[in-house]
């Protein structure tokens, strides 16, 4: 699973940057108002989001019985779907793959740790939402997912400053939010889909799959047995390139949109069939950036789109006026801050200790309370789901804001890798 510091740091760094600028824009009312005009520059902001790129467009939001394509949509629904096929490039790695980090008894302990770590922000946001009143619990309910989330590159960076870089803490931290990046591409497809279901749809999606798979994978596998330099493989490889597998994911991404699924999970069938290495070599090693398997070249080579892309994510989601925090956003930081650390580490401690799990060598139990912190920087998914889970209005800002201040997480994890006396351990 290739995605070393640098990789993560430029992430973390243009997805920062694009939310910070958001909300100041967001928030110049405060700050630089316009006499006779108080929400002139939060107008600006939103006019922005959603600037029309081509109306009767053939992909975009349904409008008024015709798609309207905006720069939102094309960010949300289109671009992220380069996101989240790297999500799931590295779940089906660490799936399928000799040595994949989530096979075998190793991964056990970080799976039900995980579980905790969904059920716990789940069972606090519903249960404080609850007792808040019915009202509140109506409007707030469809959101039960957001604190679910753990951003993978934040929880990274922030779990080698509290642990140190070679504490085998950082390793189950990294097994946990893989895990927890597949549970949350589950939960979009499941239960926040972008429309009414036309499961009829999918099959274009699948179609396209097979497809790629067999007619650009498997058979010139099959043609090269035999042969040692696998002239077809090659010829494949060199001449058609990653074009065939960009053909089926945008055939792939429109069977999504038009199924009622979010399009942004439009790639992940496509994944599996493209060309992958034969092994894994371990999170972030450092032998993964030199393979040369179609499936890491693709990965490679949308490094810096990617990064992009997400400056633009933070910059379109992230402009929350700070008037607008009201009861989701303290649900979904008490669902993160709160359930993610119990969640956490009542399931690792009864896969550790009852049920006999065990935990990495060199790390404490207490260390999973820790990690819980960690986890619960909920940023980017989080900031997704929020988009998906409610419409435009109040309701989605106090979401968004709570989780934007799920940064918190990290001034939390330090101050309790403190009081807990973790000892840091660097490469």
């Amino acid at each position: 699973m290739y995605r070393v510091w640098n990789f993560l740091a430029s992430y973390s760094l243009l997805l920062i940057f694009g939310a910070i600028i958001a909300l100041i824009w967001a928030n110049l009312d405060v700050i630089a108002p316009v006499a006779g005009q108080p929400h002139y520059w939060a107008d600006t902001y939103h006019h922005f989001v959603e600037f029309v790129i081509w109306d009767h467009a053939p992909i975009g939001h349904p409008h008024d019985g015709h798609r309207t394509l905006t720069l939102h949509y094309l960010v949300n629904d289109v671009l992220m779907a380069l996101f989240f096929a790297i999500a799931a490039k590295e779940v089906w790695e660490a799936v399928i793959l000799e040595q994949g980090s989530l096979r075998g008894k190793k991964a056990a302990t970080p799976l039900f740790a995980t579980a905790g770590g969904m059920f716990g922000p789940i069972a606090v946001y519903l249960g404080l939402a609850m007792i808040m009143g019915s009202e509140t619990y109506s409007a707030v309910a469809n959101g039960w997912a957001i604190p679910t989330a753990t951003d993978i590159a934040f929880s990274y960076l922030v779990g080698r400053l509290v642990f140190g870089a070679g504490h085998p803490a950082v390793r189950f931290l990294l097994l946990l939010a893989i895990a927890d990046d597949a549970a949350g591409l589950i939960i979009l497809a499941i239960f926040y889909p972008s429309g009414d279901l036309a499961p009829a749809w999918l099959l274009l999606s699948v179609g396209a799959s097979l497809v790629a798979f067999f007619a650009f994978n498997s058979l010139p596998r099959k043609m090269d047995v035999g042969k040692q330099d696998r002239p077809t493989s090659t010829w494949v490889r060199k001449t058609l390139s990653f074009w065939p597998y960009a053909l089926a994911g945008c055939v792939s991404w429109y069977g999504f949109m038009k199924s009622g699924l979010h399009p942004a999970l439009g790639l992940l069938p496509i994944v599996p069939a493209i060309p992958h290495a034969d092994r894994a070599f371990g999170l972030f090693a450092a032998a993964e950036e030199h393979l040369h398997d179609l499936l890491n070249a693709m990965e490679h080579a949308l490094k810096y789109p990617v990064e992009i892309i997400l400056f633009f994510f933070g910059l379109l989601n992230a402009g929350v006026e700070f008037s607008s925090m009201g009861p989701a956003t303290w649900l979904v930081l008490a669902g993160l801050l709160v359930g993610k650390p119990v969640g956490i580490f009542i399931f690792g401690w009864i896969a550790a200790r009852p049920l006999g799990l065990g935990i990495p060598e060199g790390m404490r139990i207490i260390d999973l309370v820790v990690i819980g912190c960690v986890a619960a920087i909920g940023f980017t998914v989080s900031l997704f789901v929020a988009s998906v889970a409610f419409d435009a209005g109040p309701v989605q800002d106090a979401a968004k804001m709570g989780a934007l201040f799920s940064f918190f997480a990290a001034v939390v994890s330090i101050i309790v890798g403190k009081v807990t006396r973790v000892t840091k351990q660097e490469l």
